[in-house]
């Protein structure tokens, strides 16, 4: 999540989580990490979504924190509810309905959730129809995470990069990132599911500098202990971030990018997962030409970034993503078949591609 998001007062945010594990209870974490006073909510429900911002009846939720139903988040923080008795099927929506009574400034948002935020005036956060509902979003606020009471389950694979696994350009509210192909390659598996994913993208998003504009994230490098290996059950993470750095010539400092700067904040990020137990697959980077950010210098530094990745040993595994999404007539080019219409994010068929590229044996057991 980030800085930047929109003021809210009396209002109902109504918003769709895709769980991708199924599972016999959940909590949720809610988030002011990036807002400048406290954000006091007032309620919070969760109900199976029938269509829409529509609860299915008889689903409904009240949660708690520490045993209140009324939580006060100071400015910075996050809180994490009470675990609830919900009963959760993978690929199959909630709704997370927050009351907030006062004048909340500048929320912590998602401003890319590709997926549909219900608003209302009040609180509705009871409400099974969803007539009340009168505005709409594509952006998620306050909400951090879902974790799924999943007894069966070994743990969660995150995807961490930029607008690609974020899923810009994919269909909203069908859920064709590649980070949810994964998902359902993982669940197909035979016998119970063992790995849920998290997705960790943020549009923008750069390995090594801050964005200027925050609501796309602060570096790669300061946000991954929190944004993944801090994440419920972390076992692997598939790091796919560099074009952002790359397409802007933007090297630590205010100078340019060399490539030597990425590898070095590479293995800065695979050390800290190490020390936490945690592995690492490395996706090499897709091609760009014909975008804004394609030019001969910055197609050298990502070469160079794509070879130390399939000869490194300090990652733990690789995914080709390059040799999976490029043209054949052109390597330095997106595939057309794959290519949204900005030759460097895929469409849902090129999603399709990255996620089935990916093969379930690199994953911790």
């Amino acid at each position: 999540m980030t800085t930047g998001g929109p003021s809210f007062e009396d209002r109902t945010l109504r918003m769709v989580v895709h769980p991708s594990i199924s599972g016999s209870g959940a909590r949720i974490t809610l988030s002011n990490r990036f807002s400048p006073t406290p954000l006091t909510i007032e309620a919070v429900e969760v109900a199976r979504q029938a269509s829409g911002g529509e609860a299915r009846p008889g689903t409904t939720r009240h949660v708690t924190f520490e045993g209140s139903s009324r939580v006060t988040i100071p400015a910075g923080a996050e809180k994490t509810s009470d675990a609830l008795r919900i009963h959760v099927e993978a690929e199959q929506n909630l709704l997370v309905s927050l009351y907030i009574p006062g004048k909340a400034d500048t929320a912590t948002w998602h401003s890319d959730a590709f997926d549909t935020t219900y608003i209302a005036t009040g609180n509705h956060t009871g409400d099974e129809p969803a007539d009340a509902f009168d505005t709409r979003t594509t952006s998620w606020y306050y909400l951090a995470g879902l974790d799924v009471l999943a007894p069966h389950a070994d743990g969660s694979v995150v995807a961490f990069g930029d607008s690609i696994t974020d899923g810009y350009h994919s269909t909203t509210g069908t859920y064709t990132r590649w980070p949810d192909f994964l998902a359902r390659r993982l669940a197909a598996e035979p016998g119970p599911q063992r790995l849920s994913v998290v997705n960790a993208g943020i549009g923008g998003n750069r390995v090594l500098t801050d964005v200027p504009n925050l609501w796309q994230g602060i570096s790669a490098l300061k946000r991954f202990k929190h944004d993944a290996l801090e994440q419920a059950g972390v076992k692997d993470v598939i790091l796919f971030e560099g074009i952002n750095d790359i397409g802007n010539n933007a090297g630590p400092e205010g100078r340019p990018l060399a490539a030597h700067d990425l590898i070095d904040a590479y293995r800065t990020l695979i050390r800290t997962a190490h020390t936490d137990g945690v592995r690492v697959i490395a996706a090499t980077l897709m091609p760009d030409k014909g975008n804004g950010y394609y030019t001969p210098a910055a197609e050298e530094i990502r070469q160079s970034i794509n070879t130390w990745i399939r000869n490194s040993h300090d990652v733990d595994g690789v995914i080709d993503l390059d040799r999976v999404m490029r043209d054949p007539a052109d390597p330095a080019a997106l595939n057309p078949v794959y290519d949204s219409g900005d030759h460097i994010h895929p469409n849902d068929t090129g999603m399709k591609a990255m996620g089935d590229a990916i093969d379930p044996r690199l994953l911790h057991r």
